[in-house]
């Protein structure tokens, strides 16, 4: 590609994890492309030929659809991850619909291309192996949360997990967006974020919510938000800054046990 990819791979930090033998390896095979919010990344049921990763404050959501015609959010994904078959061998089905909340660009690579680029690099299997282990607790959290906490505790955790990504207390979600990730009703999260607004955790805007605590909003969510973040840092080595952005990722390479850091 004729952009400067170094600077595109660290607004990545899985991407920016990886040491630079693995980074040149990946280089010559990436293809940028922008997306617009509510564009899919792939459909339910499409072979996934490609596997994107998120770059700077670009964010999708992977979706179940129901057949009342909710569209339930299982896992989050940003600059932290990767969208695609990391694991697989490369284009397989896809079983959720991935689509862009937070507009942007992704780096996107050719999933048979990457399952041979992975075949001759530890470090990249190590690393994709790891970030798919988080991922995968991510959905199974989600699945205990849908089913046993509030509305008002499940709404704290998705801000918490998107200021998480985007490193900024103003969030640019709607409240359609955000009741269908919760898999809600408009007017029962209408409900929910006027109780957070109340209690002074956040401010609701058109088309962003602001959160004005995030101590407060921290002690408003349920314990999956602190799970799936303990996770991430015991297998990814994920650092959060005092504000609670994710910064980097520091994974341990399978070879010498030495630390993968971003810069």
């Amino acid at each position: 590609m004729r952009t400067d990819v170094d600077a595109l791979l660290s607004g990545n930090l899985l991407l920016s994890a990886l040491r630079l033998p693995d980074q040149a390896l990946l280089k010559p095979h990436f293809e940028l492309k922008d997306y617009a919010r509510g564009e899919a990344l792939f459909e339910v049921g499409e072979n996934v030929s490609f596997i994107s990763f998120p770059l700077g404050q670009c964010v999708a959501a992977l979706v179940i659809g129901l057949q009342d015609g909710r569209a339930v959010e299982t896992a989050t994904v940003g600059h932290e991850g990767a969208i695609g078959g990391v694991v697989s061998q490369g284009s397989l089905p896809a079983f959720s619909r991935a689509v862009v909340q937070i507009p942007g660009s992704v780096l996107r690579i050719d999933a048979v291309v990457l399952q041979k680029i992975k075949q001759t690099s530890p470090g990249l299997r190590n690393l994709l192996t790891r970030y798919s282990d988080c991922l995968l607790a991510q959905v199974l959290q989600s699945v205990a949360c849908n089913a046993s906490h509030t509305i008002e505790a499940r709404c704290a955790r998705w801000l918490l997990g998107l200021q998480d990504r985007l490193g900024t207390n103003v969030l640019p979600i709607t409240h359609e967006v955000l009741a269908e990730l919760l898999g809600v009703q408009r007017s029962y999260l209408s409900r929910a974020l006027r109780t957070l607004q109340k209690q002074g955790l956040i401010q609701v805007r058109r088309g962003r919510i602001i959160i004005v605590s995030r101590p407060a909003v921290e002690g408003a969510a349920c314990e999956c938000h602190g799970a799936v973040k303990r996770h991430y840092e015991a297998v990814l080595g994920a650092v959060y800054n005092a504000g609670g952005t994710l910064v980097s990722l520091r994974a341990r390479t399978p070879d010498d046990g030495r630390v993968c850091q971003a810069v």
